[in-house]
């Protein structure tokens, strides 16, 4: 019997602490995605002002 409730504490407190770690990843992977998307941002306006300006010295491989 005292076998049997160490086994169930044991589940109990594995389930557990594996929530609390996998909760606790997947907060620092929103954290991180939430830091790198003004850089993201930043990069796509920087790519679409170079195509801009790149049609315009170009304006023949515009097609217009």
């Amino acid at each position: 019997m005292l076998v049997f409730v160490v086994t169930v504490l044991l589940y109990v407190f594995g389930l557990v602490f594996l929530y609390g770690v996998i909760r606790l990843a997947v907060r620092h992977g929103m954290e991180d995605l939430e830091a790198r998307r003004p850089q993201v941002l930043r990069g796509a306006q920087s790519a679409s002002a170079d195509d801009r300006a790149f049609l315009r010295e170009n304006s023949f491989l515009g097609g217009s």
